[in-house]
């Protein structure tokens, strides 16, 4: 069956607290308990030392099985409420989903 990538690029409004930014976080993660159909989320800040971030500094990753399942996850109303309020607070956001792919070497 596989799985689909949800990836979320960000970059956090000037003046938005490390709280604030926590906490955010803390509420995009527990999406999970709430739409079936995310199986898992994970996050980090960006570390790169090329310098091509572009001015993103958050990297979120969900995952789901299908990508009829993300189709559910955006449309479902707790993700409304939450990105409605998520997404004021970005300076930047970028979206891709896609099907990882292995490669044997």
């Amino acid at each position: 069956m596989g799985e689909v990538k949800h990836i979320l690029l960000a970059k956090f409004k000037d003046g938005i607290s490390q709280q604030q930014i926590d906490d955010l976080i803390k509420g995009y993660a527990n999406l999970v308990n709430h739409i079936e159909p995310m199986k898992s989320f994970r996050w980090g800040k960006d570390v790169s030392i090329e310098n091509l971030h572009q001015g993103f500094t958050h990297v979120f990753e969900s995952t789901f099985e299908t990508v009829e399942g993300i189709a559910t996850y955006i449309s479902h109303p707790v993700h409304v409420e939450f990105a409605t309020l998520f997404l004021g607070h970005l300076d930047k956001v970028l979206v891709v989903d896609f099907k990882p792919t292995a490669v044997d070497p």
